[in-house]
């Protein structure tokens, strides 16, 4: 069987990585390790987001669908010691990676679990969504995140994502405009979209 970092199991031999990188003022250690998405360094999407995420004006949580290892989340989370941020994903290997990360890097206001999209994902008041969506899973997965993310946010909220154009962001507007009331791009650099969508 393949295996693909959005797998729930990983059958691949574990070879673990460790690394130090900086967002916003702040020096992470991550641990990453074979089967898990982009495992040699934090992502040109990734970093996007996490560098242009605003934080909304409303009180919440906010919700990292496919976090992986952890880094949108867990910057996040150090950014913004006052919100609770939780973070999920299908891959296993990558939770336990995400959990641990979490303690390396001493950030405890996160809730990380288990989840394929939203099934496991209780609250319903996030004052924001992140997500580099899982491309590879393929384009109907992908768009589920989307519509979904509407019923989690309170009004006033916002999904922030990050696609490449070659890889699906002009349909990616399109679907959140037929979700959303009001999508912007926030950012283009080197192919890569930074969207936000906003619930009224």
């Amino acid at each position: 069987m393949t295996n693909h970092y959005y797998s729930r199991n990983q059958s691949i031999e574990s070879k673990p990585l460790y690394w130090d990188y900086r967002f916003r003022d702040h020096i992470f250690q991550f641990k990453t390790d074979q089967g898990v998405f982009s495992k040699k360094e934090v992502d040109f999407g990734s970093r996007m987001l996490i560098e242009k995420f605003a934080l909304p004006t409303i009180d919440g949580p906010i919700l990292d669908v496919g976090c992986g290892y952890g880094p949108i989340g867990l910057a996040l989370a150090k950014v913004f010691p006052n919100r609770t941020v939780h973070m999920v994903d299908i891959n296993k290997r990558a939770l336990h990676l995400a959990k641990e990360n979490a303690n390396l890097n001493q950030i405890t206001n996160v809730e990380i679990y288990e989840s394929d999209r939203f099934e496991q994902v209780k609250t319903r008041d996030f004052a924001a969504i992140v997500t580099n969506p899982p491309i590879r899973a393929g384009k109907r997965i992908v768009h589920d995140i989307f519509s979904e993310s509407y019923q989690y946010l309170q009004r006033k909220g916002a999904l922030w994502a990050v696609i490449q154009k070659k890889q699906g962001a002009p349909s990616a507007q399109k679907k959140l405009k037929s979700v959303f009331q009001h999508v912007k791009v926030v950012q283009r650099s080197k192919g890569y979209y930074v969207l936000k969508a906003e619930k009224f």
